[in-house]
C-alpha cells in the first residue's frame, strides 16, 4: 500500500480509535443518510391533518379525549412571530426575556445578530449562563419564521426532575394498550416495552413521559393497539431497513429530540426541514424543548400539516396533557432546568493518584449524535492488548451513589439522592462487565467502579468515557460551565475527539495513540 494511502486511512481512523457508542444493529448497504432522507420523504402524512393523526398503516385515526380528562385551559395555538415575550418596537429592537440555560453566543446566532449588538439594561456575565428573567433588546431583521409559542418546558424533554414521580410501570399497564403486552429481543435477552422505555429515557437522557405521549400518537399502542400487526415492526413510522423493533426506533426519536434540543441550545441548530424538504427558520423566543418538539415533527410532515399537528386545538401538546396533566405546572414545581450560577462540584481524575494514563479523545458526543460535546476519554497506560480488560480501575471522580450500573455503563449521582434526573451526575462508559460495581452503592472518592476496557459499543481500545449531566441536560465539556478535573480545565478544539486539557501555563494534547503528549499523571 502507498504510504500516502495509509496516512490517509490512518488520519480518517483515529478519531475511531477511542470511543465509539452503542450501535443499532448493522444495516443493508445502501440505507445511510440519503436511505434516511429517502425513508422520511416516503413517511406518510395527509393533508388538513387538523384533529387527526395518521398512524403508520392504520390512516387517519381521530385523537379523540383520554375518558375522565379535559382539555386544559392552556392548550397552546397558532400565535404570530412576535406575540410572546414582547415585539419589535418602532426601531426595531425585539423584546426578549432571557430563559434557564441562555448564552449571548446562543441568543446572537438565533437572532442573527452579532454579540455587541444584544443590548441590556442590566450589567451580564462575560462568560457561562445568564441570568433568566433579564430583559434584553435585540435588533430583528429575520424576515418570516416559525410560530413562537413554547410547546413544553425544557424539563419535559430532558430527563429531568420532572420525572422522578412518574411511575412508568404503572402507567402503562393501567394504559393496558399494545406496549403494556409487548417485548423485543434485544442482544438475546427478551426485554419489555415498558423497559425499552426506560432503557432509552436513561441513556439518552430523555423524559419518558415525552417517548410515551410521541408513540401514542404515532402508533395508538400506549392505549390502542395496531391495525395493522404487519407494520408494527416501525411503530414511529420511519421505516429504515434493517431498524425495525420498538427499540431501535426509540433510539433514532430520542436521538432526534436531542439534535433538536441541544442544536437550539447551542445556537448551532436554527432550521428545520419539513418531509417535503422545505426549511424554515426557527422562531428565536422559543425554548430549546419547543425546538426539539419541532424539529423531530417536521421530519414527518409537511408544514400545512406540521402546524396542525403542534398548535391545533386537538394536536400533539394536548394530548401530551391529557396523558400526564400540566407540564408547564411541573416545571414550574421542579424549579430552573439550570439555576442562575450554576457551577460544577469539585472533581478529580477517574483514576489512581500516581498512575499514567493517556487522555485519548477530547470533547466529543456525550452519549450519541445529537448530544453535545460533552465527554472526554482516557485510557491506562498498562500495557498489554489493545482491547484486553485492564487490571487498573476507573475510580469515582467524587463522592456520590451509583444510581445505575449495567451494560458497562456507571452513572455516579453526585448530591447522593439516589436520582439520575437530579443535580450532577457523572456518566462512566466502557467499563468491563466483570467486576462492575453494583447499582445503589454508596461510594467515596478513589472507590473502584469497574475496569477499563473495549465493551460496550465498539471501540479499538480499552478505555473510559466520562461525561456530565445537570438535572438530566447534558453539559457540554467546553461550555458555560467548564469540565474540571483536578484543576486541569478541557478545552474543545474544532474537531471532535480532540483537545486540550490546561492547567495555567501547562497543557496535555488529547491523543488516540497515546503518545507522549497526551499523558497525565494525577
Amino acid at each position: 500500500m502507498p504510504r500516502w494511502i495509509y496516512i490517509l486511512a490512518l488520519m480518517w481512523a483515529l478519531p475511531w480509535l477511542a470511543c465509539n457508542f452503542p450501535k443499532p444493529k448493522p444495516v443493508a448497504p445502501g440505507t445511510g443518510s440519503e436511505a434516511l432522507r429517502q425513508t422520511m420523504q416516503a413517511v406518510p402524512s395527509s393533508s388538513g391533518v387538523e384533529a387527526t393523526q395518521v398512524y403508520p398503516g392504520s390512516g387517519p385515526v381521530e385523537v379523540s379525549p383520554i375518558p375522565g380528562t379535559a382539555y386544559p385551559d392552556t392548550t397552546p395555538l397558532p400565535v404570530d412571530a412576535t406575540s410572546v415575550s414582547g415585539s419589535p418596537d418602532n426601531s426595531g429592537l425585539f423584546t426578549y426575556t432571557l430563559q434557564s440555560g441562555d448564552t449571548l453566543d446562543a441568543l446572537s446566532a438565533r437572532f442573527g445578530v452579532q454579540v455587541g449588538q444584544v443590548v441590556s439594561g442590566q450589567a451580564l456575565p462575560e462568560s457561562g449562563y445568564l441570568p433568566a428573567g433579564y430583559t434584553l433588546y435585540i435588533p430583528w431583521d429575520l424576515g418570516e419564521v416559525l410560530p413562537s409559542a413554547r410547546l413544553l418546558p425544557d424539563s419535559e424533554v430532558v430527563y429531568s426532575p420532572t420525572s422522578v414521580d412518574f411511575d412508568l410501570d404503572s402507567f402503562v399497564q393501567e394504559a393496558g394498550g399494545y406496549l403494556s403486552v409487548y417485548s423485543q429481543e434485544i442482544d438475546d435477552e427478551t426485554v419489555s416495552g415498558i423497559e425499552l422505555i426506560r432503557r432509552v429515557a436513561s441513556q439518552a437522557s430523555i423524559n419518558p413521559r415525552l417517548l410515551l405521549a410521541l408513540l401514542e400518537y404515532r402508533s395508538g399502542w400506549v392505549y390502542g393497539f395496531p391495525a395493522d400487526p404487519e407494520r408494527a415492526e416501525y411503530p414511529f413510522g420511519f421505516y429504515i431497513p434493517g431498524r425495525s423493533g420498538l427499540y431501535e426506533e426509540l433510539q433514532i426519536i430520542a436521538t432526534q429530540l436531542n439534535v433538536g434540543y441541544y442544536g437550539w441550545r447551542q445556537g448551532s441548530r436554527l432550521t428545520v426541514k419539513f418531509s417535503d424538504q422545505k426549511m424554515a427558520r426557527l422562531n428565536p423566543n422559543i425554548n430549546p424543548g419547543t425546538a426539539a418538539l419541532q424539529h423531530l415533527m417536521a421530519m414527518f410532515y409537511r408544514q400545512e400539516d406540521w402546524q396542525s399537528v403542534l398548535y391545533a386545538p386537538a394536536g400533539f401538546p394536548v394530548l401530551y396533557s391529557q396523558m400526564f396533566g400540566d407540564p408547564w405546572e411541573r416545571d414550574a414545581f421542579s424549579g430552573a432546568l439550570i439555576p442562575d450560577g450554576l457551577s460544577q462540584p469539585v472533581l478529580e481524575f477517574p483514576f489512581q493518584a500516581g498512575e499514567r494514563w493517556s487522555f485519548t479523545a477530547g470533547p466529543h458526543a456525550a452519549w450519541d449524535s445529537g448530544t453535545p460535546r460533552g465527554a472526554i476519554d482516557f485510557s491506562p497506560v498498562s500495557g498489554g492488548a489493545a482491547c484486553a480488560v485492564s487490571s487498573w480501575w476507573a475510580r469515582a471522580a467524587a463522592p456520590g451513589v451509583v444510581v445505575r450500573a449495567e451494560r458497562n455503563a456507571v452513572v455516579l449521582d453526585l448530591d447522593g439522592d439516589g436520582y439520575e434526573q437530579t443535580g450532577w451526575v457523572l456518566l462512566y462508559y466502557h467499563l468491563a462487565e466483570s467486576e462492575l460495581i453494583r447499582a445503589n452503592s454508596q461510594v467515596d472518592l478513589d472507590d473502584v467502579l469497574g475496569h477499563p476496557s473495549c465493551e460496550g459499543g465498539r471501540a479499538t481500545g480499552k478505555h473510559v468515557h466520562i461525561a456530565r449531566k445537570y438535572n438530566g441536560e447534558w453539559m457540554a465539556a467546553d461550555g458555560p460551565v467548564p469540565f474540571v478535573l483536578s484543576g486541569w480545565q478541557v478545552v474543545a478544539d474544532e474537531k471532535n475527539y480532540h483537545g486540550l486539557l490546561v492547567r495555567g501555563e501547562q497543557t496535555v494534547t488529547s491523543n488516540p495513540s497515546g503518545n507522549q503528549t497526551s499523558i497525565i499523571v494525577r
